[in-house]
């Protein structure tokens, strides 16, 4: 069974109560959010957020995240550093929850959307249900990019509260959270709906070759 997209159905769904809408109706009836086939200029601000993202996430994992002030001095250390010393002082859990949230899910997103965004520049309709699905994971990940943040913010309160030194957050923790924010805007003004629109040119196109032959 061929399937066919709501460009060909004529119809146009409303992004926030999920209603259907014929293409004539601009506002939903339903909770009276605008209404557009596809969410505007997707990919262009789908690329910048991502792009942004990159950026942030350089100084996120070259400078220090954490700044530990105590009696025997100051000790600064970068995310990767933390997730060294906690495997070297047999906290392996913690030390792979923060390698986890810190390095690999927001490279895995960000990796996630470049190759969505190629795919569509490239019109390779193939791959489109694969995308979904990877599309699907990290936008249900987004959840918990945060994470690593709250590990920091843990670990600076328990630490005081002990008086055992003082921890203040690095120039790192500032640049991680933009690249975090960055990557969940990106995700969000993703329209995975693209993916297909390939194979629809490439029916359309298919349709008007074939017309014209019969012309002929």
């Amino acid at each position: 069974m061929q399937w066919i997209t709501d460009i060909e159905a004529g119809k146009q769904l409303c992004l926030h109560c999920r209603k259907l809408h014929p293409l004539s109706v601009h506002r939903c009836d339903r909770c009276g959010s605008e209404v557009h086939q596809r969410i505007p200029h997707s990919i262009a601000i789908t690329w910048s957020l991502a792009i942004a993202a990159i950026i942030f996430l350089i100084p996120a994992n070259l400078l220090p995240m954490m700044v530990v002030k105590s009696i025997a001095g100051e000790d600064a250390g970068t995310i990767m550093d933390g997730v060294i010393y906690f495997l070297e002082h047999g906290e392996a859990g913690i030390g792979i929850v923060i390698f986890a949230a810190s390095i690999f899910v927001p490279f895995f997103k960000l990796t996630v959307l470049l190759y969505l965004l190629l795919n569509i520049h490239l019109n390779r309709s193939h791959r489109a249900k694969f995308g979904l699905k990877l599309y699907r994971i990290i936008h249900f990940i987004g959840k918990w990019s945060m994470l690593d943040i709250f590990v920091v913010a843990l670990m600076v309160g328990l630490v005081q509260f002990k008086n055992l030194a003082t921890i203040v957050t690095g120039p790192a923790a500032i640049a991680f959270m933009l690249a975090v924010v960055m990557t969940m805007f990106a995700t969000e003004h993703f329209d995975p709906r693209l993916l297909f629109d390939t194979e629809l040119k490439k029916r359309k196109h298919k349709n008007e070759s074939n017309e014209g032959n019969t012309h002929v």
